[in-house]
C-alpha cells in the first residue's frame, strides 16, 4: 500500500494539469493523472514514471468518475489528500457562431465535471488528515467576457460553488478553494484567438499556475487565488472602483464589440 500523500488531477495530460502533476510528483506525492486523451496520458506516464496512477477519464461520466476515484483511493488506504478539478474546455467566438452542442459540451465539462468530482471525492477526502479540493476557475469570473460567454459563465459557477462548499465542508476539515488565472500559455490557448486575447495578452505559463496551486495547499486560507502579473492586477483593482457603466464600456472595448 502507498504511504505517500496523494493527489487526484483531472485534465492532467497537458498544460496546467501536466505541470501540476509534475510539481506534486517532485514533492513526494503519488499522483492520479486522469484525462480523456489516452495518447497524451501515455506521454505523461513516460515522463513521470510507473509509480503513479494513470486513467482515461471522462469527467462528465458520473459512474466512471466514481469508479476511478474508488480504485485510486483503495491503493492508498482509502484516502485522497488533494483533488484538483482541472479539466476544462474553452473557445472564443461570437455566441451564435458556435454550435449549441459545443456550448453544452463546455458546460458539461466545466460545470458538471467539477460537481461530479466533488460529490464522489468527498468520502475519500474525509479520510485524509489534511484534505484539500482545488478547482480551476478564471479571472473571467469577475465580469462576463464577450466572445467567452459560456466559458465565463461556467467559471462564475465554479466561483460560486467554491464559496458555498468552502463553508459547507469546513465542518469536515476540508479546505476548498479555486485558482483564478488570466490567459495562460498552454496547448489549449494556442488554438484560441480573439480581440480579448490581443488586448490582455498572454503573460502566464503553466508553472505560474501550478506554483499557486502549491501555495494554496500549504496556506489553506484564501478562497480565491488569483494568478496574474502585477500590471493587469493593478488595472483590475482600479477597474473595480469605477461605476458599472464604465466597467461595461471597458470590457466592450477590450473585447472589440
Amino acid at each position: 500500500m502507498n504511504n505517500k500523500p496523494t493527489v487526484f488531477i483531472t485534465g492532467a495530460a497537458k498544460g496546467i494539469g501536466a505541470e501540476t502533476a509534475l510539481m506534486f510528483s517532485r514533492r513526494g506525492y503519488r499522483v492520479a493523472a486522469t484525462d480523456s486523451n489516452e495518447k497524451d496520458l501515455e506521454k505523461l506516464k513516460q515522463f513521470l514514471g510507473d509509480e503513479h496512477y494513470y486513467h482515461r477519464l471522462d469527467v462528465t461520466d458520473s459512474g466512471d468518475f466514481a469508479a476511478t476515484l474508488k480504485e485510486f483511493a483503495s491503493e492508498n488506504g482509502g484516502a485522497i489528500d488533494v483533488l484538483i478539478n482541472n479539466a476544462g474546455i474553452a473557445f472564443i467566438d461570437d455566441f451564435e457562431k458556435v454550435s449549441l452542442e459545443k456550448h453544452l459540451a463546455l458546460t458539461d465539462v466545466n460545470v458538471k465535471g467539477v460537481q461530479i468530482g466533488a460529490f464522489h471525492a468527498l468520502q475519500y477526502l474525509m479520510k485524509s488528515s489534511q484534505p484539500t479540493m482545488i478547482s480551476m476557475c478564471s479571472l473571467s469570473s469577475e465580469y462576463g467576457v464577450p466572445s467567452e460567454a459560456s466559458y465565463s459563465a461556467s467559471k462564475f459557477w465554479v466561483k460560486g460553488f467554491t464559496e458555498a462548499i468552502n463553508i459547507e465542508w469546513d465542518r469536515y476539515g476540508i479546505y476548498v478553494c479555486d485558482v483564478m488565472p488570466n490567459f495562460v500559455a498552454t496547448p489549449m490557448m494556442q488554438n484560441l484567438d480573439g480581440k480579448i486575447v490581443k488586448s490582455i495578452g498572454i503573460r502566464l505559463n503553466a508553472n505560474d499556475v501550478s506554483a499557486t496551486i502549491w501555495k494554496a495547499v500549504l496556506n489553506r486560507r484564501r478562497i480565491h487565488w488569483e494568478v496574474d502579473t502585477w500590471r493587469p492586477r493593478l488595472l483590475r483593482t482600479l477597474n473595480k472602483l469605477l461605476p458599472k457603466n464604465i466597467r461595461r464600456a471597458a470590457m466592450k472595448h477590450l473585447s472589440g464589440y
